[in-house]
């Protein structure tokens, strides 16, 4: 037979107190002792609750839903992120609202303006394309990964050290030159501190290096026709000499590496790569590639511990909002495979 569902009145009754202060224990626990929050939660245990979630939304208009919007999921970094992200619900027991950005700022703000009408509670922006200033006019809690953040909370990786220990790598293979592939990134934007600690790490060190900041496209089609003219003109410019080549991204390493296996049917040895993420595709391409790890787990983790603490004290009697946006930082780790044998 199916068990009676169990109501507020009964909970009330099993505890003595009223079916307002049942309410308050649901959408404002803070009210309440911790006393007398300890005593309704087990009995709710002894009662085998079953919570309604659509009754909870409607009396306290908290839906417990994020939003993310990311630029797109052909980047596997992003796509990685993402997946991390949402399997972070088993910790913190939020939903997600998730749209691609495809760097078009208009879009962007329809599915912000659509994100509030679901009346999200806060927001995690991987997409570059909307200031932060602007994202914090929104007045809800918003972290930023790996974009500026000026205005916004974030979590990003130690970029510098990640560019450091990319050309540290690529020296230790005795390469002749070494080039750094990227976008022609503003300073603002975390990622910049690749291009600063390569360069740094190889003027200290009086080693020769070339920078190749272009835009490499959004699509596919289009990374591997730019990066293959970038090809050409590494290998016309360094012909008898040792490459070390640090690209900006996992993805655009794997295009590189596929272009020399087309060419060669191997990595010829006048070549070393390095890419920087550390996602799925770097120990899946054809031979598996060194990378800077970025720790996508525990950015995805960092981000969403940040986010919720803020949700969180917005539900208070008496929330204390931050003064400033806090920006955490993580520390990646340098993975050596194949590629730089």
């Amino acid at each position: 037979m199916k068990s009676k569902k169990v109501t507020f009145a009964d909970i009330a009754a099993y505890t003595n107190f009223s079916k307002t202060t049942i309410s308050r224990y649901f959408n404002n626990p803070d009210s309440l002792t911790l006393e007398n929050q300890q005593k309704i939660a087990d009995a709710l245990v002894a009662l085998d609750y079953k919570e309604n979630k659509v009754g909870r939304i409607l009396a306290s208009g908290k839906t417990e839903f994020v939003g993310i919007i990311i630029p797109n999921l052909y980047m596997h970094y992003y796509s990685e992120m993402l997946n991390q992200i949402l399997a972070t619900y088993e910790t913190y027991g939020y939903k997600f609202l998730v749209f691609t950005g495809n760097a078009q700022a208009d879009i962007e703000r329809q599915y912000i303006e659509e994100l509030l009408a679901y009346n999200i509670e806060g927001m995690i922006i991987l997409s570059p394309t909307i200031p932060s200033k602007e994202l914090a006019g929104y007045h809800v809690p918003v972290v930023g990964i790996e974009r500026e953040d000026q205005y916004i909370c974030s979590v990003n990786s130690d970029n510098y050290l990640g560019g450091v220990q990319a050309a540290s790598l690529l020296r230790k293979c005795n390469c002749d030159i070494l080039i750094h592939v990227n976008g022609n990134i503003p300073e603002n934007v975390p990622a910049s501190g690749r291009i600063r600690g390569f360069t740094d790490l190889c003027r200290n060190n009086q080693i020769p290096y070339e920078l190749i900041l272009t835009h490499l496209g959004n699509t596919f089609a289009e990374n591997r026709e730019k990066i293959s003219e970038i090809l050409e003109q590494i290998e016309a410019k360094y012909p008898n000499q040792k490459k070390g080549i640090f690209m900006a991204n996992d993805t655009h390493a794997n295009v590189l590496l596929n272009l020399l296996f087309q060419k060669y049917g191997k990595l010829p040895d006048t070549y070393r790569i390095i890419g920087f993420d550390n996602s799925p595709i770097s120990e899946e391409a054809v031979i598996p590639t060194s990378t800077v790890g970025q720790q996508i787990p525990l950015i995805a983790q960092e981000a969403m511990k940040l986010l919720s603490s803020q949700m969180e004290e917005r539900k208070k009697r008496k929330p204390v909002p931050l003064t400033e946006p806090i920006h955490k930082v993580v520390t990646p780790i340098l993975i050596r495979r194949r590629t730089t044998d």
